[in-house]
C-alpha cells in the first residue's frame, strides 16, 4: 500500500519538480543539466510581452474569482434552500460541458451580441465573462456541500432572538460556510489563471494571457523561460493555499 502511494505521489509531483529544477538549468535546451543559473528569471522579468500577459492573467483571475465567488455562493445557498426548477441544471451545466464546446458557444454568443448591439468585442472583458460563467458552478458546488452540514436550527434560533435575516446570515451562516467560500475562491482563481481552451476562443486578436503566451512560446520548444514562469505560478498557488489555511484553517478540509 505504501509503495503504491509513493508511486502515485511520484507520478503527480515528479514532473513539477523537474520543471522547477530545469528552470535553473544553464542551458537553452532541457535535454540535460549543464549548471546552475538564475538568468532565465532575469530574462523573464525583462520580457515585456510575458509580463503584460501575466498581468492580464492575474487581473482576470482575481476579478473572475471575486465575481464567481459572490455569485457562486448565492447560487449554492439557493440550491440548498430552494427547489427552483432547472436551477441545478443552469448552475452546474457549465461544469459538465467540455471546455471546447463552452469556448465555441461563448465566442458565437459574443460575436452575435457584437454584431447586433455593437458591444462585447472579443478581448479581455469577454475572457473575464467567460471565466466567471465557467467558475460559478464550481463555487456553488463547494458552498452547497458546506451548507448541507450546517444545522439550520442555529439560523432559526438567531431569528427567534431578534436577528434580522442579514444579521443571521452574517453572524451564523457566513462563519459556517466561510471555509467553503474560501475553497471555492481558490478553485476559481486556479481554474481562471491557467485556463487555455476557453481563453483561446474568447480572447480575440488583441488580448493575450499567460497560457496563450506560453502556448505561442512552446510551439518551437520548451525553453527555460517557460519553466521559470511555470515555477512562479506554482509558487503563487502554494502561497495562496498557505494564506487560505491561515485565514480559515478549515477551508481546505473536508466537512466535519
Amino acid at each position: 500500500m505504501k509503495v503504491s502511494a509513493w508511486v502515485t505521489y511520484l507520478f503527480l509531483y515528479l514532473p513539477l519538480v523537474i520543471v522547477v529544477v530545469f528552470s535553473f538549468n544553464d542551458s537553452k535546451l532541457n535535454a540535460e543539466w549543464v549548471g546552475f543559473t538564475t538568468r532565465w528569471y532575469s530574462q523573464l522579468f525583462a520580457n515585456e510581452k510575458m509580463l503584460t500577459a501575466a498581468g492580464n492573467s492575474l487581473l482576470i483571475a482575481l476579478s473572475a474569482s471575486f465575481l464567481s465567488t459572490v455569485l457562486g455562493t448565492l447560487a449554492g445557498m439557493a440550491l440548498h434552500k430552494h427547489k427552483v426548477p432547472f436551477l441545478s441544471f443552469l448552475v452546474l451545466t457549465p461544469i459538465a460541458i467540455p471546455e471546447l464546446l463552452t469556448g465555441v458557444s461563448l465566442v458565437i454568443f459574443f460575436v452575435l451580441v457584437n454584431q447586433v448591439l455593437g458591444i462585447l468585442e472579443l478581448g479581455l472583458f469577454t475572457i473575464l465573462l467567460s471565466h466567471v460563467a465557467f467558475c460559478i458552478g464550481f463555487v456553488a458546488i463547494v458552498v452547497k456541500a458546506r451548507m448541507q452540514g450546517m444545522d439550520e436550527s442555529l439560523v432559526e434560533a438567531a431569528r427567534d432572538l431578534g436577528a434580522t435575516p442579514f444579521q443571521a446570515f452574517r453572524l451564523v451562516t457566513l462563519p459556517v460556510i466561510r471555509p467553503g467560500i474560501i475553497a471555492g475562491a481558490l478553485m476559481a482563481f486556479t481554474l481562471s489563471i491557467d485556463d487555455f481552451v476557453i481563453t483561446f476562443f474568447t480572447a480575440g486578436a488583441g488580448a493575450s494571457t499567460l497560457p496563450l503566451e506560453i502556448y505561442s512560446m512552446i510551439k518551437i520548444a520548451v525553453t527555460p523561460e517557460v519553466n521559470a514562469v511555470s515555477s512562479l505560478l506554482m509558487l503563487l498557488t502554494l502561497v495562496l493555499i498557505v494564506i487560505a489555511s491561515r485565514v480559515s484553517p478549515g477551508a481546505l478540509r473536508a466537512n466535519d
